[in-house]
């Protein structure tokens, strides 16, 4: 928990920068303000190796669309685009899952193959590997694409380091950040992008940059 607490205070004072952009409009029927800003395996690599910014340092074990464990730290060496999102979600997660592809679009070519995206689940109870594993294919996602659920601790705990705010309602539908994360390939928040369509030239050059 020590651990945790350190890492969640160290990456809120790196997000200060963002907290002046603008938010829109969540997922459902009210607006909630960002508070700051594949197939792989669980990794046996030490978080103490990592920066002490690293989200890699949350050490949950997830469980991707193929039904396997995952840990964060299995992406660490590449830079990941990261997104919060839920399978039944008709309107916003579309968008947003719109925009990450419209930036991966810009990309070089070089850049492209080396990008992660990770996709995380508000859902705990209804996006079951099943679940997440039909929402990659009605979107048409590609190999680069990691799509995770975990425990609704888990979730929390990520979504409070990427300064997500996040509600369900009683119909089952959630309000949420509408924000899209760069990490570099040590697992640092690089850049942010609140909002949804528009341009997004800024998150190319982000993971142009991120990329070593």
């Amino acid at each position: 928990m020590n651990k945790f607490l350190t890492l969640l205070f160290t990456t809120c004072a790196a997000m200060t920068l963002s907290s002046s952009a603008a938010v829109t409009k969540a997922a459902c029927c009210c607006d909630v303000k960002p508070d700051a800003p594949g197939a792989l395996a669980v990794s046996t690599v030490l978080p103490s190796a990592l920066p002490n910014r690293s989200l890699y340092q949350l050490d949950s074990t997830w469980t991707n669309d193929a039904g396997l464990p995952v840990q964060l730290l299995a992406l660490r060496g590449q830079p990941v685009i990261v997104a919060m999102f839920f399978a039944q979600c008709e309107y916003v997660c579309p968008m947003t899952v719109n925009d990450i592809q419209r930036a991966r679009e810009s990309l070089s070519p070089a850049v492209r193959d080396k990008a992660q995206v990770l996709l995380v689940s508000f859902d705990s109870e209804r996006d079951t590997p099943a679940a997440l594993r039909a929402y990659r294919e009605r979107m048409a996602l590609d190999s680069r694409w990691t799509l995770l659920r975990g425990d609704a601790g888990s979730v929390q705990d990520f979504a409070m380091l990427l300064g997500v705010k996040f509600k369900r309602d009683e119909r089952g539908q959630f309000a949420h950040s509408n924000l899209i994360t760069v990490l570099n390939d040590e697992g640092e928040v690089v850049h942010q992008r609140v909002g949804l369509q528009g341009d997004v030239s800024e998150l190319a050059q982000a993971v142009t940059r991120a990329v070593k």
